[in-house]
């Protein structure tokens, strides 16, 4: 079985899976270019100074990512498992991936308002999903 082979909502999952990973990965070394490696491989204690400017954002728009990504992870899921998809869901799961992708360099951009529709978006399409089930 490939990837391709899988319910859209299945995939757009996988990938959606891959974006959280590079946001992770790209939040992780800018917070380490601010903070320093001995920083990143202490034990951490204390407050850590604030992250500015990309780092910052990109700590924040992971964080935002780890907000709806269980609720469309277990939306996808239960779509796929009941046999609930077509063409809603499937819009739905689209839309939600994408407009993450999109959400990233936005965020990291610093650029207001546009950022909230394309966040807006993602819901809906999550919402969208979520709605294959009812």
């Amino acid at each position: 079985m490939t990837i391709e082979s899988l319910p859209i909502e299945l995939r757009m999952l996988a990938w959606s899976v891959v974006l959280g990973l590079v946001q992770l990965f790209a939040a992780a070394a800018l917070m380490t270019r601010q903070r320093g490696m001995q920083w990143n491989a202490g034990a951490r204690d204390g407050v850590p100074t604030p992250l500015t400017g990309v780092a910052g954002r990109l700590e924040r728009a992971q964080r935002n990512f780890l907000e709806t990504f269980p609720f469309f992870a277990a939306a996808a899921l239960a779509v796929a498992l009941t046999g609930r998809s077509g063409a809603m869901t499937a819009l739905g799961a689209q839309l939600y991936f994408w407009a993450r992708v999109a959400y990233v360099p936005i965020y990291a951009a610093g650029i207001p308002y546009v950022r909230s529709l394309v966040w807006a978006a993602s819901v809906a399409g999550l919402l969208l999903v979520l709605r294959g089930l009812f």
